[in-house]
């Protein structure tokens, strides 16, 4: 049997942009992407520590080192700038994953590893 299970999580991101009238997703620096497995394209779960809404999207590579995560499109509607998320992908496995998580500080760096 495979179970869907959690592979990488970004906690407490801050959301430095969100613009309406891009086509769609969320734009991550990819040292970030890097820090947990992430890829280009690939399907996460964004949910708001501010605001409680969620919903999924996909990740598009940004500029390293620039701390800059942007929600786009519709999603824009949902989460706002300035706001706190967790981003967190799933992947399918018949045996337990160790999941990549780390926390981040106000400006998208990493503080620790997370739990």
């Amino acid at each position: 049997m495979l179970h869907q299970v959690l592979k990488s999580k970004l906690h407490r991101a801050m959301i430095t942009a969100a613009d309406v009238d891009y086509e769609g997703s969320i734009e991550i620096p990819t040292d970030l992407m890097e820090v947990v497995g992430l890829w280009p394209g690939e399907k996460v779960l964004v949910a708001s520590i501010t605001t409680g809404n969620r919903l999924e999207t996909y990740v598009q590579p940004g500029v390293p080192g620039t701390g800059n995560i942007l929600i786009n499109g519709g999603a824009a509607h949902r989460i706002k700038k300035g706001e706190r998320v967790a981003i967190m992908a799933f992947g399918l496995s018949d045996t337990p994953v160790l999941a990549k998580k780390v926390v981040l500080d106000e400006e998208n760096r990493v503080l620790r590893d997370g739990r």
